[in-house]
């Protein structure tokens, strides 16, 4: 008896002195392991006298809690000290101290896209989504370019093993609307093209469009005209002024080339401008009655116009952004400089 009361006496003394999880280790097999000291104990219990087996078995089973009691405690204790020692050697973080990061931004090209949106939407016009896998008739017939007709090759085409196409430009939803509201209609539909391009700091093999047109019985190349003079005006926050070149595209009949005067210089002619004064923007016209027909659309009674509008063209032009590519390029240094005014 008087044995186990030093073996406990000897034990909580060396556990004092222990500073680590392998000298904790070492005294776990030193008292309780296989040949361990309160092991031993219990192996004696056959050489005790009968009468005194029960007493002298309490006494060790008492003394063997007590110490896997004070174990449990030191590893505990070793912990809280491990994770202490770590967090000294840590540069601690205030975690009230508001976050001192930059505010994100939209991209320019949705920028451009919620504004010019918004100006049409309050000029009545409906916002469609278009298709960027479209059918073969959608994207060239349905818009008066037939097979084998040139202008397919002015469009280097992204074939899919299933005769569909990635579409080469918003035109390929003109059918789906027309046949979807009929006639008179005054809609807008923003969305992603694909053309097998050679890339290079004006052409990129993705890029975004908006295709606007608006059919009624009185429609006219003055129509066109407001409208775009309208929409410019308030993504430029200025008075543009624009002006028609004849040009040639199947789906229009009159085709022009739009121009507007130049942004930067007001006209005045500067590098941007090629010192003329005026900028290239966009192709438009009054809609082909051919066009119209398979819209199923009576071009008899109802006329229209469209125009289709390069949005990574003009966010290059609103952020004076000298190369298409930063667009696709996930280039946060260099997106990042354009913000919502």
């Amino acid at each position: 008896m008087e044995n186990l009361s030093l073996i406990l006496d000897e034990a909580r003394k060396k556990l004092e002195e222990i500073n680590s999880a392998s000298e904790l280790g070492n005294f776990y097999q030193n008292y309780l392991g296989k040949n361990g000291k309160i092991t031993e104990l219990l192996k004696m219990m056959k050489d005790i006298p009968n009468e005194e087996k029960k007493s002298f078995g309490m006494q060790v089973n008492n003394i063997k809690q007590e110490i896997q009691l004070l174990i449990s405690n030191k590893e505990k204790e070793l912990a809280k000290k491990q994770i202490d020692e770590k967090i000294e050697k840590t540069q601690l973080v205030d975690l009230t101290i508001p976050q001192r990061t930059k505010k994100g931004s939209l991209h320019p090209i949705t920028i451009i896209q919620n504004k010019i949106i918004d100006i049409f939407l309050s000029m009545g016009f409906t916002v469609e989504d278009g298709n960027e896998i479209e059918t073969e008739y959608n994207n060239f017939e349905a818009v008066n370019v037939p097979k084998n007709h040139p202008a397919r090759d002015m469009q280097d085409t992204f074939y899919l093993d299933s005769g569909q196409v990635l579409k080469t430009h918003t035109s390929a939803a003109q059918n789906r609307i027309m046949k979807k509201y009929g006639a008179p209609l005054k809609a807008i539909f923003p969305g992603r093209c694909f053309r097998n391009e050679e890339l290079d700091a004006s052409h990129e093999n993705t890029f975004f469009q908006i295709e606007g047109m608006m059919i009624d019985k009185d429609v006219s190349v003055a129509n066109l005209i407001y409208f775009m003079k309208e929409m410019l005006t308030n993504v430029f926050g200025k008075q543009i002024n624009v002006r028609l070149r004849p040009g040639f595209f199947p789906f229009v009949e009159p085709g022009f080339e739009l121009d507007i005067s130049c942004p930067y210089c007001d006209g005045k002619g500067c590098r941007v401008c090629k010192h003329s004064g005026w900028i290239e923007l966009c192709p438009c016209g009054m809609i082909h009655p051919n066009v119209l027909r398979m819209g199923g659309i009576d071009p008899e009674k109802y006329q229209g116009f469209a125009f289709g509008l390069g949005f990574s063209r003009l966010a290059m032009m609103t952020y004076d952004i000298t190369e298409i590519r930063l667009l696709n390029s996930g280039n946060i240094k260099a997106l990042s400089q354009v913000r919502i005014k």
